[in-house]
């Protein structure tokens, strides 16, 4: 039990620096690698459950993205994000078309001219009754529960009011003010 931690330690600082292809230089073992490199991790991996792996020398592509992953750790550090540079990008915004806004005004006024005529003038008519109905067996519900009336009282106390909503609004309407 002893030796365990002297050997965890050793393993470690060993595979802390890598061999460079060549074997004359050495790198620290980078963080991100590349494609190739992680497929050869992962067979590696893969084939050899129990046997100690060989080092593998630094390939060129995974020290550049090591070299890339840092930069880009170092950048996010440096950026203020409260500054107005950051939203630069996207400044100035751009002016208003100013014709096409007047035809869009104009289109849509007619469109609203030509819906109140004939049938279109009661529709917005009907919303509101409906509106107004709702409004009503909502007072009513509030008037039940301010009267702290058991809850079979009140149960039916509502199914008379909505039953009474049923025989005085329009079959079509209900959906529209009685929640069931």
């Amino acid at each position: 039990m002893a030796h365990e931690p002297t050997q965890v330690a050793a393993q470690v600082v060993e595979s802390e620096w890598i061999t460079f292809p060549g074997g004359e230089l050495e790198g620290k073992r980078p963080k991100a690698m590349c494609q190739t490199c992680r497929e050869a991790l992962t067979r590696q991996a893969l084939g050899s459950a129990g046997q100690p792996s060989p080092s593998r020398p630094l390939c060129f592509q995974c020290y550049r993205a090591n070299l890339d992953r840092e930069r880009a750790l170092q950048a996010a550090g440096e950026l203020d994000t409260a500054s107005d540079a950051r939203f630069q990008s996207q400044l100035p915004f751009e002016p208003v078309n100013r014709a096409r806004l007047e035809v869009l005004k104009a289109e849509r006024s007619e469109a609203r001219a030509s819906a109140g005529r004939g049938n279109g003038q009661y529709v917005d008519k009907r919303r509101h009754a409906q509106i107004a109905a709702r409004h009503a067996l909502q007072t009513i519900a509030a008037g039940v529960k301010a009267r702290h009336l058991t809850t079979i009282l009140q149960a039916q106390t509502m199914a008379a009011a909505a039953h009474a909503a049923e025989l005085q609004l329009p079959e079509a309407w209900l959906p529209f003010v009685v929640c069931r």
